[in-house]
């Protein structure tokens, strides 16, 4: 399928007194692919996907939908928008067919598709024997499951989802990840989301924003060899002072090494075959190797490369 620009944001930006959440973030997103929105704590992912669902008007810059510019009070663009948010918004004292009805009729939609998009939607998530079960009284994962049904009963072209497997048990998490799947290119889903593991499963292109900017836009498996390609050595070593372990080894060029804690992390290109002349190195200043684990580039590497270990809150 050949995907064309649907959504472009040009330059938006969007600051809330001194913080500049969104800073001149330029980012086009294809009509019918999965994208992955990635960045830390604080990175503006959450002020990103409320300036594309038209919560929030942008300072400056323009918002544009299949060319033409979005306007946030615009409710052709807002229908054919389904939003699904980090923390789960139902009402506890209905079940999910009377939500899902409920809201079927707020968008104005007929009876008889109502009805098909809620039966649909009960099966494919896996909750057609809590169809009638109070919400209240649902597992974390059938509420989260619920939620999703609830930001697509109108059927909208575009799905946003913010942290989708959130606190999911692992056979929700398997449910909703082959769900958000099927969805791949008959709707346009953008996605955040921490595990780098659930981008790197499910998004075609993958965006890592920090400071309210775009860092990068790729496919995972581009970033992986674009973004610190090679492979990752990992070296567990029983002596204190790692920090000086670098100073020792004298890597070669096309090496880089950090140490992370009592290990030494190493990257490059042909690592196996390079792996004798570095633990001799390191036999020759007695750092004794206790565990060596070599592992290919992940895109948690490349995340981590580029917005750095530093933790936010």
């Amino acid at each position: 399928m050949t995907h064309q620009s649907y959504i472009h944001l040009a330059g938006v930006c969007k600051s809330f007194r001194e913080v500049h959440a969104v800073d001149d973030l330029d980012l086009e997103i294809n009509q019918g692919e999965i994208l992955g929105l990635l960045g830390p704590n604080g990175a503006g992912k959450t002020t990103t996907i409320n300036l594309i669902a038209g919560f929030l008007k942008p300072d400056r810059g323009k918002i544009y939908w299949n060319g033409a510019l979005v306007n946030v009070r615009d409710q052709e663009y807002r229908k054919n928008i389904g939003i699904c948010p980090q923390e789960n918004v139902h009402w506890n004292k209905l079940t999910p067919v009377e939500q899902l009805t409920f809201l079927g009729h707020m968008y104005g939609l007929p009876k008889t598709q109502i009805d098909f998009q809620c039966q649909h939607l009960l099966e494919v998530l896996n909750l057609g024997s809590a169809a009638h079960r109070l919400a209240g009284k649902l597992s974390g994962g059938m509420q989260r499951r619920l939620n999703i049904a609830l930001a697509m009963i109108h059927d909208p072209q575009i799905l946003i989802l913010d942290e989708p497997e959130a606190g999911l048990d692992p056979q929700s998490r398997i449910c909703v990840r082959e769900y958000i799947r099927s969805l791949a290119n008959s709707k346009t889903v953008i996605l955040t989301t921490h595990n780098m593991d659930e981008a790197q499963r499910m998004a075609d292109r993958v965006a890592v924003i920090d400071q309210g900017r775009l860092l990068v836009l790729d496919t995972p498996e581009a970033l992986v060899l674009r973004v610190g390609q090679g492979d990752v050595l990992e070296l567990e070593v029983n002596n204190p002072g790692a920090s000086l372990m670098l100073l020792a080894l004298d890597l070669p060029e096309q090496l880089s090494a950090q140490v992370v804690g009592d290990m030494i992390q190493v990257r490059g290109l042909d690592l196996v075959n390079q792996l004798p002349v570095l633990l001799s190195r390191l036999e020759k200043q007695d750092l004794i190797v206790s565990e060596i684990r070599l592992r290919k580039n992940t895109l948690e590497d490349v995340f981590i490369q580029l917005t750095g270990r530093m933790l936010r809150e």
